[in-house]
């Protein structure tokens, strides 16, 4: 089973709002270096709701290529349309990514009977291990744990990426689970609370800009090792906190041009973070030892 820190990697752009491929490998690399656990390409932070068909399978491709099976990679292939979900998951296929990420339909606002066909249509019809995504506060599209847990027995979905930073409905999930049905956080804030609690790891905006203390933190926190995982959490917390005081990625990606590792680039309706949080951002940074 997949643990530890896996990074929702940005995409990087020029200024123009091309994509910055090379700027995609040294990023990769730098994950690499620094423990990263797993990539996770064409996420939400790497804003997949604006990359076309043809620039999701390029980056797919890309990341799979540069990784070259150091690490796995996780290809995001969700969709709100089950037919273009499964045509997506099985380029990810072809492509060579080790699994894939799904999330929720939005904006059509299935039953939870709807998603549980919608998921069990992608499973059936791609032999690809598949990680369920929950993240209602961006879909308006909540997934049930009993549904979550219905869709567990089948043998393609591997485990969830719980968004909702709910620590009862996580305990939920742990305790009901099977076994081999890994629970991921994909809340930083909350993530060691999950992972003391039992969970696998986190899916992270956080480990874009801090990938070596976030490693270390999921290396500690699974192991149970509290103390030491609060103490690296602390540092961490004020960038779980800023990193989404504008719409994700905006802010992370002005933190990774501060730390040079990106160009400015990002895609309306995206627009560049505002001056007035800059310092802020600055304090989380150094508190993260990151400047």
């Amino acid at each position: 089973m997949l643990q530890g820190s896996l990074v929702a990697i940005v995409t990087p752009m020029f200024e123009d709002g091309s994509l910055d491929i090379p700027a995609l490998h040294q990023l990769i690399d730098f994950h690499i270096n620094a423990g990263t656990d797993g990539i996770v390409i064409v996420g939400t932070t790497g804003e997949s709701p604006t990359v076309d068909w043809d620039e999701h399978c390029l980056l797919i491709k890309e990341t799979v290529s540069r990784v070259a099976k150091r690490v796995p990679v996780i290809a995001g292939t969700g969709a709100n349309c089950t037919r273009e979900a499964i045509e997506l998951t099985a380029k990810a296929k072809v492509l060579g990514a080790d699994a894939c990420l799904l999330v929720t339909p939005y904006y059509n606002k299935p039953t939870q009977e709807g998603l549980y066909q919608h998921f069990s249509e992608v499973a059936a019809a791609v032999d690809i291990p598949q990680i369920l995504y929950n993240v209602p506060g961006r879909t308006c599209c909540d997934m049930s744990n009993d549904t979550a847990l219905r869709l567990a027995s089948n043998t393609n979905i591997i485990g969830i990426k719980d968004a909702t930073g709910a620590i009862e409905r996580g305990t939920d999930l742990l305790l009901r689970a099977p076994k081999d049905f890994a629970i991921y956080s994909g809340d930083d804030a909350t993530a060691l609370s999950l992972m003391l609690l039992g969970g696998h790891g986190v899916i992270s905006v956080t480990a874009n800009a801090a990938p070596k203390l976030m490693h270390e933190m999921c290396v500690a926190a699974i192991k149970g090792d509290a103390i030491a995982a609060r103490t690296i959490n602390a540092k961490l917390f004020g960038l779980h906190q800023k990193l989404f005081i504008e719409a994700n990625p905006t802010p992370l990606k002005w933190v990774l041009e501060e730390m040079g590792l990106i160009k400015s680039g990002i895609r309306l309706p995206l627009v560049a973070l505002s001056t007035q949080h800059h310092d802020t951002l600055r304090l989380a940074m150094k508190s993260a030892e990151l400047i």
